[in-house]
């Protein structure tokens, strides 16, 4: 672990006491984080960010770390010569897709995350949803209004699915090992069929199973912006569905908001979205006053 630069005595005593009482508050509680594909950047970043997962265990937390992988998946088809394309946000995965998706999630991404964190000294251990039946999908269903005839129309996404049930053996025997998961979201139905689940989601289901203090998504933007493109620090559920009535929430940001209702509803305390690419924005958001991104609240 690197020490921090360019610190006086002075400066770094006083960074320890802004920090204490935030780990205290934080000890032994269970923190998902949710490592997005187009947050992981370069080396340095995924070295920061591996950096903080293994401080965060350290200092006594329980981090889990759930990932994506759009770009890495969106290379690999390029490279197999296999076309795909996305409808509400989700990318359409058909069987030749989904074998590509775990391949790359499940293999390269997964296992190259637990590398990093290898690397700065923690004990990862790399899985997916399927590994003790952690989590058993549903196929995802979508509608979509056409804006002609006004009649509702059924999506087929193809074996894209969304989290039905969360056993959440596997992970409690993990952290109570003081190990670090890190878990990828494929998963599997019922009658064994793969499913590509939408990160965010996946860590949304993973932290309401857990009961965590605390989601972190970590994303490619500062948090949830007002219409002067402004940060907004905090929120309530009822204030996110006032901003996406009103069009200030749209886009890839709506799956995100639904999800951390979701897990809000679940029983996770406080959601927080925050820039990835801004170096140590984990230990920023959970151990300085200030915080990173945007809380929402229920």
């Amino acid at each position: 672990m690197n020490a921090p630069h360019n610190l006086t005595p002075s400066q770094a005593a006083d960074l320890l006491v802004q920090a204490l009482p935030h780990m205290q508050r934080y000890d032994q509680e269970v923190i998902v984080i949710k490592y997005g594909g187009n947050a992981m950047g370069d080396a340095a970043t995924a070295e920061d960010f591996a950096e903080d997962v293994v401080l965060l265990e350290q200092s006594g937390l329980k981090p889990v770390v759930c990932h994506g992988g759009g770009p890495q998946i969106a290379r690999m088809l390029d490279k197999l010569g296999i076309k795909s394309e996305f409808k509400q946000g989700l990318r359409v995965t058909d069987a030749a897709t989904v074998d590509v998706v775990e391949m790359v999630l499940a293999g390269s991404v997964n296992k190259e995350i637990v590398g990093y964190i290898s690397r700065e000294g923690g004990k990862a251990i790399g899985l997916c949803g399927k590994d003790g039946n952690m989590v058993i999908a549903k196929k995802a269903t979508r509608t979509i209004v056409d804006p002609d005839s006004k009649i509702e129309q059924v999506l087929d996404l193809g074996f894209v699915g969304e989290p039905d049930k969360v056993d959440t053996t596997v992970l409690q025997a993990i952290l109570k090992e003081e190990l670090i998961p890190v878990l990828a979201p494929v998963c599997a139905a019922a009658d064994g069929q793969t499913y590509n689940v939408n990160a965010d989601t996946f860590a949304g289901a993973i932290a309401g199973a857990l009961g965590a203090k605390r989601l972190l998504l970590l994303t490619d933007v500062p948090g949830v912006l007002d219409k002067g493109k402004k940060l907004i620090p905090e929120l309530t559920v009822e204030e996110c569905r006032r901003l996406i009535a009103d069009g200030t929430i749209s886009g890839g940001m709506i799956p995100k908001i639904e999800t951390c209702i979701y897990a809000l509803e679940k029983g996770v305390e406080a959601v927080v979205i925050l820039d990835g690419k801004v170096p140590h924005a984990a230990l920023i958001e959970l151990f300085t006053d200030t915080g990173s991104g945007t809380i929402i609240r229920k």
